[in-house]
């Protein structure tokens, strides 16, 4: 609302307004999204490369990186100055047909070249405004060619240049969706829509089949950062408490003293357990609320007396995994008791945090694993 306010409801790109000419396009532009998947994996292939050839350098080469994308930038830019910058000016050239053929070619090749080059480097460059400048020149290309042979049933090679702009965001970033919304936004065109949206879809298919992570992601596993994908939260979120609970064998009676809890805490294994009664399951008491009543001097109280809550922390069998995981982090439990919705007195089992991380592939020791401050 702010940007329309201050800059007015213009579109970034002025446009013609393009139509469907005749339906043998929606194969052209098929065919768009099909070179639009191979270009982005292309690009991110080669950004990703000559990335990982640049960190595997010492590190006090840092310094003269960026100089060597420079320069590489530089020589391209000294006989083809359209690929320094943002390029939305040429962009827009190329939208309302002003760019020729044999440039628009050649900007693909040596603006995907200068992009990659400088941004693996660690020089000046990103990836969202170049891949609307290559894909622009992408599509004006194709368009170009579609035209020139087939002039009578093809639009003008601005409205490739349109789609080409979508199709390879769609391919490189992976969110063909926000491309159809972004191209909207960017024109206020809706006449192409239909066809950004074949040629984003193919583009998506062929890119994510020939490589797997998108770009974005693929930078971050380079820098050391695994993020989840959608394929593992999708596996993670359906694993359940059931798959992970274990018998009950370490419980705490209600009736013992606080001092007779804590010499019995240091012959277990863990450093929380579920407190039960006549009832079942009353509480749960952690090693470190133990040490706390002995300083202040509570050894004789009996453990009824520090629990005897219904809300204590629990789970039950038939919930997400996820849910335990969050639970024990957030009280610092190492074990939870898992209870029966009918009855939260019904002690069914535990889960204890080893088994649940295992679950996830995480892989512990023992000496890792931090009491519990309950």
């Amino acid at each position: 609302m702010v940007l329309r306010l201050m800059l007015g409801n213009n579109p970034l790109f002025s446009v013609p307004q393009y139509e469907l000419v005749h339906p043998l396009e929606f194969g052209i532009y098929a065919i768009l999204g099909v070179i639009g998947g191979l270009v982005s994996v292309t690009f991110t292939k080669l950004l990703l490369g000559m990335r990982e050839r640049f960190l595997r350098l010492p590190a006090w080469t840092c310094w003269f990186q960026p100089v060597a994308g420079g320069l590489v930038a530089g020589l391209i830019a000294w006989r083809l100055p359209q690929v320094l910058g943002v390029g939305y000016g040429y962009v827009g050239d190329a939208l309302n047909g002003k760019m020729a053929f044999e440039l628009m070619a050649l900007l693909v090749v040596f603006k995907l070249v200068a992009v990659t080059t400088s941004y693996a480097s660690g020089s000046a460059g990103g990836i969202f405004g170049p891949s609307l400048f290559i894909g622009a020149m992408l599509g004006g290309t194709v368009g170009s060619v579609a035209h020139h042979f087939l002039p009578a049933y093809t639009a003008a090679p601005g409205a490739y240049a349109l789609v080409g702009m979508g199709t390879l965001f769609a391919g490189i970033v992976r969110a063909p969706m926000t491309s159809v919304l972004m191209i909207f936004e960017t024109t206020h065109d809706y006449a192409v829509i239909v066809p950004l949206m074949i040629s984003n879809m193919v583009s998506f298919f062929i890119s994510s089949r020939m490589q797997r992570q998108p770009i974005y992601e693929a930078l971050a596993i380079q820098d050391g950062i695994h993020l989840p994908g959608a394929e593992t939260h999708r596996r993670h979120g359906q694993r359940q408490v059931s798959q992970a609970m274990r018998e009950a064998k370490e419980v705490m009676q209600s009736h013992m003293t606080v001092r007779e809890a804590f010499e019995r805490a240091q012959k277990t294994e863990f450093h929380s357990w579920p407190v039960i009664d006549e009832r079942g399951v009353v509480g749960i008491v952690g090693l470190t609320r133990l040490e706390q009543a002995i300083a202040h001097g509570e050894g004789i109280k009996h453990l009824r007396d520090l629990v005897g809550a219904l809300d204590f922390p629990h789970v039950h069998a038939d919930q997400p995994l996820h849910v335990a995981l969050e639970r024990m982090g957030a009280a610092k439990l190492d074990v939870l008791p898992v209870v029966s919705r009918a009855s939260i007195h019904h002690l069914m089992g535990v889960v204890v945090l080893p088994d649940v991380l295992s679950s996830y592939g995480v892989k512990g020791r023992e000496s890792d694993r931090s009491p519990d401050s309950v």
